[in-house]
């Protein structure tokens, strides 16, 4: 039912179309038809056209035909052009029908042509999309390619601006792509991925340093001791001539003896023998030794990620735990100089690293952090040094221990760091020493009144004259005019114990060095402790020599005879202090020696035991003595 009343309402359009074509073929001049006509033939009904046209045809014949009746000869002449008008239009038709023909076969190739071409314009349009899109997606995949890569490699500081590039330049632009949502869903997990191997890469670092700060320390001590030695080059250029000659002159060891027990001889050299021999060889830079990279990059990326105080705050708080494990001495550490070395190998190399770390990052470390743990070191430095010296007998090692404590002190100064309490404490160290020269001297005067035979001194020759000489300060005219064989009128612990009472000015004066003390402090300090050497170390010794219970008339009056030219020697030994220090005696604040008192009081006291033992009072000078 629908389908017929869909064909009688288009039934009912065509043939309202066609009525509308035929009014409009009555309606229009003849010339303008052809239009008309078209539309007819461009449509599917043309076959009912005609059927129109023909019944149209027939109405206008009946209405000719009436007017024909009523016009007959007009009727006859419009018949007449009407079959005219009729052939043309046959005519017409089949111009039309054959141009159409035409128009169809040779438009064929044309259409297919036609298709081919939209086809690859719309193949060329999409390739063209793609290229669009796909140089707008290439950099995004290269950069995180590249973001990849250097993840890989570890270059953690470049692989996180390549992902900030990519997170606010490159993926914007490809917001829209799938792929694009999983790098967008991913960046935050890369960020926490770079933050933690940054963060383990500072940790190895951390760990690195603390296990090679001794090296660091080590390598930075021995620049500073070149430094040291290149400035006592420069310094000493200028005096070559008398003054070092007479330098040189005073450092001579006079026997084999005194050789052996000098505190001048091979042992006494310390860490700076070894150091010597390297003078000539690079040191490299204590900072060359540690690449700070790890933290440069650390501090880098926790600075972008919005996190430098959390970084700043965790670098800090191990650095202090790392600190005091440092500044903790081993409990062995006074038994030899290598443990002291390490010790201050390790304060040393901290600091260097701190120094460095100061200097090369803004703000990762300031000045008051620094001097904050820096006075912490001092003081605790301090301390150890003071416990641990006080076990120190031997004075080879405390005078070790003062040239170490000196390049130890010289080099973290040359990085800024105030020492004038270490060089106040080495003057405590100072006294100790002059306690540890005057017991093992104790022992030197022991042995040399023991093996002494208290008999004047025979020599044959005149070599064997002027060796004693040379050894002892002694001018005799008469004795110099007698024959060989001749005797000294003292005997052989004079000048033995002459030239160690020289040596020990020779250990005093070794102590002084690089102490940045005037040379009225060294020759006062020098005449102190000559002072108490004569005082009490050796008035001891002779003090012991006179209470032996088997000491006869002979040696008590050669042991007078002995302090005789020791006493006069004195004035000897002021002229030898004089010469090493520079210091005038005629300077208001030189100490003056006490040796001749000390001899004349033990010149005294023997005197008076002889003319007793001479008087037969005392049988027994044992008995007196005690």
């Amino acid at each position: 039912m629908e389908r017929v009343k869909m064909a009688e309402a288009e039934s009912l359009e065509t043939a309202a179309e066609h009525e509308r074509i035929l009014r409009e073929i009555e309606s229009t001049d003849t010339a303008c038809i052809g239009p008309t006509l078209r539309s007819v033939y461009d449509g599917e009904e043309h076959g009912r056209f005609m059927e129109k046209l023909e019944t149209r045809i027939r109405n206008h014949d009946r209405e000719i035909e009436k007017m024909c009746n009523f016009h007959y000869q007009g009727f006859v002449d419009s018949i007449t052009e009407l079959l005219k008008v009729r052939g043309e239009a046959q005519k017409l038709k089949n111009q039309v029908t054959d141009t159409n023909r035409k128009l169809q076969h040779e438009g064929k190739e044309l259409v297919i042509a036609m298709e081919e071409l939209k086809q690859c314009r719309l193949q060329q349009r999409n390739i063209s999309a793609t290229v669009d899109k796909l140089m707008l997606c290439l950099p995004v995949l290269e950069m995180y390619s590249k973001l990849r890569e250097q993840m890989k490699t570890k270059r953690h500081y470049p692989a996180l601006k390549t992902l900030e590039h990519l997170e606010h330049t490159y993926l914007p632009q490809v917001s829209h792509y799938r792929f694009c949502k999983v790098m967008v869903d991913n960046i935050p997990k890369l960020r926490e991925e770079i933050k933690d191997v940054s963060m383990s890469d500072l940790k190895d670092f951390l760990e690195s340093i603390r296990k090679h700060s001794d090296k660091i320390g080590e390598t930075a001590m021995k620049q500073a001791q070149q430094q040291r030695n290149l400035d006592n080059i420069i310094l000493q250029q200028p005096r070559i001539g008398s003054k070092r000659k007479s330098k040189k002159e005073a450092y001579t060891i006079f026997d084999t003896e005194i050789e052996s027990t000098s505190p001048k001889s091979e042992q006494d050299s310390g860490i700076l023998d070894v150091e010597d021999e390297e003078d000539d060889e690079e040191v490299p830079g204590a900072q060359d030794l540690v690449d700070f990279s790890p933290v440069y990059r650390c501090l880098h990326i926790y600075s972008v990620l919005g996190a430098r105080e959390t970084f700043e705050n965790y670098y800090r708080k191990q650095r202090r735990k790392q600190a005091r494990l440092v500044l903790q001495p081993p409990s062995n550490m006074h038994e030899t100089l290598d443990g002291y070395r390490k010790y201050f190998n390790q304060i040393v190399g901290f600091f260097v690293v701190e120094d460095h770390i100061l200097h090369t990052t803004q703000g990762l470390v300031n000045r008051a952090y620094i001097d904050e743990l820096w006075e912490m070191a001092l003081s605790k430095t301090i301390a150890a040094l003071r416990t641990h010296s006080s076990y120190c007998s031997d004075p080879n090692l405390v005078l070790d221990l003062k040239n170490l404590i000196v390049l130890f002190a010289d080099t973290l100064q040359v990085y800024g760091f105030p020492v004038n309490q270490l060089f106040d404490m080495l003057l405590e160290i100072r006294d100790q020493y002059s306690e540890t020269l005057l017991k093992k001297w104790s022992g030197i005067f022991r042995n040399i009144l023991d093996s002494d035979n208290y008999s004047p001194i025979p020599v044959t020759s005149e070599e064997m004259y002027k060796k004693v000489i040379g050894q002892f300060p002694f001018q005799d005219a008469e004795l110099e005019k007698q024959p060989f064989p001749k005797k000294f009128p003292f005997s052989e612990f004079v000048p033995k114990v002459y030239n160690q009472i020289k040596e020990f000015i020779y250990a005093c004066l070794k102590f002084s060095e690089d102490l940045h003390l005037s040379s009225t402090e060294v020759d006062d300090m020098i005449r102190k402790s000559t002072n108490l050497l004569l005082t009490r170390t050796l008035s001891n010794s002779l003090q012991n020599v006179i209470k032996r219970k088997n000491i006869g008339l002979t040696e008590l009056v050669q042991i007078i005879i002995n302090t005789t030219h020791l006493e006069k020697s004195c004035k000897y030994l002021e002229e030898f202090i004089t010469n090493i220090t520079n210091v005038l005696p005629e300077t208001v604040h030189t100490t003056k020696l006490y040796g001749t008192t000390t001899f004349k009081v033990r010149k005294s006291c023997s005197t008076i035991e002889v003319l007793l033992v001479c008087w037969g009072f005392i049988p027994n000078l044992a008995l007196f003595l005690s």
